[in-house]
């Protein structure tokens, strides 16, 4: 396929896997590169700069193919020293960055003194063409079916896609709600030049989690999901468990709350234990509604080429029925 993201990137297809929190590692960033697409390491994944750095170095034992480097930029009392990050990005010659949360703004002219293409998540047209003006060379545009943080606006791709498209210049990748070839075609029929997956990916061989969060993904249907953090304007998309239900009880009550009531129950660290020990029930999971179109686990690159072969046909049984 080819298309001004895959002209962007240098991948075979306009299919990139999302950043994701203790996910995006070499493992399944270096399968999803070897299949065609564009794979991704979180930057954050790694607790220091020079453990990114590491990293790298083991995705390129892997792959030979284009891989870049996810860093969200989170609105944190005390940051991860982000500049180091960018630093490392750029030492390593990685080629394509993808930013969410914060403005990139502060690192723009560095990355761009080196060649570095940024992709910027967005979840909001204003946020998109502001990203735009900033220089950045497309935009992820983030349906509110994602899993992570869907933003606040509460506006699904069947808007956002087209909304976006028909008022930026860059191209844009499409983001949430996207778990096969259908969805693919419809995001290439509403505007985008790709698309972006994170929960598709985690349900797949060469993902670092658990065998039975795996399967919860491949049991769940597009009705689990909830939305926690509502109450402190950081909407955040899970899989339902006991831990999501009491985050939305505690955040219900009469009384209101705190953060830190519900601090223990959300931690990283309890997520990232979750993932590793299988335990679906014991922390949360992060996942968006394609949770109902997930049904089984196969390797990156099945699930690439069966995507491409699913949207090509959906493409040409749409321009038919057209016809």
């Amino acid at each position: 396929m080819k298309t001004r993201i895959t002209e962007l990137l240098g991948t075979r297809y306009p299919i990139v896997q999302g950043g994701m929190m203790w996910v995006g590692t070499a493992e399944l960033a270096a399968a999803v590169s070897n299949a065609g697409a564009l794979g991704i390491l979180t930057a954050l994944t790694q607790s220091t700069p020079e453990g990114l750095a590491r990293e790298i170095d083991r995705c390129r034992g892997m792959t030979d193919q284009p891989f870049g480097v996810n860093l969200t930029l989170l609105p944190t009392v005390t940051p991860p020293p982000y500049a180091d990050y960018v630093d490392v990005v750029i030492d390593k010659g990685i080629k394509v960055l993808e930013t969410a949360g914060n403005s990139p703004k502060a690192f723009m002219d560095k990355l761009k003194q080196h060649g570095v293409r940024v992709i910027h998540k967005c979840t909001s047209v204003r946020h998109a063409l502001s990203a735009e003006r900033l220089g950045v060379d497309a935009v992820s545009i983030d349906g509110f079916e994602c899993a992570g943080h869907p933003g606040e606006d509460d506006v699904a791709g069947l808007v956002l896609i087209p909304v976006a498209a028909s008022k930026l210049r860059i191209p844009i990748i499409a983001s949430g709600g996207i778990a096969d070839g259908r969805g693919m075609a419809a995001a290439f029929a509403l505007g985008a030049e790709g698309v972006n997956m994170g929960t598709r990916f985690c349900a797949t061989k060469e993902a670092p989690i658990h065998d039975q969060i795996k399967q919860a993904y491949v049991d769940a249907n597009e009705c689990d999901t909830q939305l926690i953090l509502r109450s402190f304007r950081n909407t955040g998309r899970v899989l339902k468990n006991a831990v999501s239900d009491e985050v939305v009880a505690i955040e219900r009550r009469t009384e209101g709350c705190e953060f830190a009531d519900v601090q223990p129950l959300v931690s990283g660290r309890r997520g990232r234990a979750t993932l590793q020990s299988g335990e679906a029930q014991a922390g949360l999971v992060w996942a968006g509604q394609v949770v109902g179109l997930i049904d089984d686990i196969p390797t990156c690159a099945e699930l690439i080429e069966r995507m491409v072969a699913d949207c090509r046909a959906s493409l040409s049984r749409a321009s038919a029925w057209a016809a």
